[in-house]
């Protein structure tokens, strides 16, 4: 093969078989010996959709050879992987890629970004970075790996690209398993075209041949070719087959990581990043606390490089919301310098006395360092001198309650601190 990629080397989709046009019998005799019997009235999550099977592309070969809007490439966080899709895309787009990548200054974990296809086929290049995978840490792979489909395709909807061709983002040198990650590829992408069908003509799924059988076997499952298919293949769904977007629900916690407690929103008036935590959206009595400590790890470990703060709501907060004292005096403990260090203030939205009783003694008997840091705010307004109210994303009720406790926030001068 020419190293430098000859056009004539590269694949136009519009040639390739969509999904629709796979015959059905072979698979459809493997899913009757697990189900003899289908329940006809019974319908999938993931139904019989023609107009969608005929975006989906599964083929066998070299992502950098498709001719489609944009490819996906799968690397590390410094952009620097040498795996064999990223190589393959290396050698094809040619020596400006590296140049273009170096601007980039890396990407995160379940993050993308984008750069032009330079000598390929593809206009665009998509470069995403898969989890490392650990047993033990498989909740917080399972979101990281949803983020990579789902940042990806939303970036091809906001650029209006009419095709995308994935690679297999969970590369063999990370360890995630293939059957399991390629569950939540197919279902990313099938709740995606639900909801946002008329952005993307084609889907393509580019697997070397060790992946095929494993996408041929699973593809049934969100993409049934017929009503009968799709009876047969539904015993054969995991139990976790995710939200309406196709994002993993853990079934141990019963709460949907998309309902996250806390998320990055934007700045103070000092530039500091602003991290919201909402008390009521923390079922303290449904979460296993040991995998809530190792996903809050995984969310604020890119965040607290820098300074920041945090921004409590207790709004609302009951006594099923509580975290327990000794949880979070072992979330203090365990967590690196960094958290301790760059933490410059927590605003302690809607405090109730016994919570102010609390704080107190947790901060004054249990933990060092962080008496100073706390501020009580008694309603938005105060708030708002510290942090511009459009840098936050309020939930509804803390809005509505503030609104009917203290009457609406009007314009109020910045100040840097409460």
């Amino acid at each position: 093969m020419d190293p430098l990629g000859a056009p004539s080397q590269f694949v136009d989709i519009d040639s390739l078989p969509a999904w629709n046009d796979y015959s059905e019998a072979d698979q459809l005799d493997s899913l009757k010996t697990q189900v003899e019997k289908p329940q006809l009235d019974i319908r999938s999550p993931f139904p019989y959709r023609k107009d969608i099977n005929a975006k989906i592309i599964l083929w066998k070969g070299n992502v950098a050879l498709l001719n489609c809007t944009a490819i996906v490439n799968t690397s590390n966080e410094s952009l620097t992987d040498k795996n064999v899709v990223s190589e393959s895309i290396f050698v094809h787009a040619g020596p400006n890629l590296r140049d273009e990548l170096q601007k980039l200054k890396g990407c995160r974990t379940g993050e993308a970004k984008l750069t032009k296809g330079f000598n390929l086929a593809a206009r665009f290049i998509i470069h995403t970075v898969g989890p490392k995978y650990k047993s033990r840490y498989r909740t917080a792979a399972e979101s990281s790996l949803y983020s990579c489909y789902r940042n990806v395709l939303q970036l091809a909807k906001e650029q209006a690209m009419s095709s995308v061709g994935f690679c297999v983002i969970n590369s063999v040198k990370r360890g995630y398993p293939l059957e399991d990650a390629t569950h939540i590829a197919l279902r990313t992408v099938r709740r995606f075209l639900e909801i946002h069908g008329e952005t993307l003509e084609k889907v393509v799924f580019a697997v070397s041949e060790l992946e095929q059988a494993t996408y041929q076997k699973l593809l049934p499952l969100y993409f049934p070719r017929s009503l009968e298919e799709e009876c047969h293949s539904l015993p054969c769904l995991p139990a976790d087959i995710g939200n309406s977007e196709g994002e993993p629900v853990v079934p141990e916690r019963q709460i949907r990581i998309s309902e996250k407690p806390g998320a990055p929103d934007g700045v103070d008036n000092c530039g500091r990043t602003v991290m919201v935590v909402v008390g009521r959206n923390i079922p303290v009595t449904l979460i296993d606390m040991e995998k809530a400590l190792l996903y809050f790890i995984h969310v604020m470990d890119h965040i607290v490089v820098k300074e920041y703060v945090i921004v409590y709501f207790h709004t609302l907060t009951s006594d099923y919301n509580h975290l327990d004292s000794d949880f979070l005096k072992k979330l203090y403990d365990v967590v690196d310098i960094k958290y301790k260090r760059n933490l410059k203030a927590v605003y302690f939205v809607h405090p109730t006395f016994r919570s102010k009783v609390s704080t107190w003694f947790f901060t004054t008997f249990t933990v060092s360092g962080l008496k100073d840091k706390i501020h009580y705010v008694e309603n938005l307004q105060q708030l708002f001198t510290a942090i511009p109210p459009e840098q936050i994303d309020f939930p509804p009720f803390v809005l509505e309650y503030d609104a009917r406790e203290n009457g609406p926030y009007y314009s109020y001068p910045s100040s840097p601190d409460l």
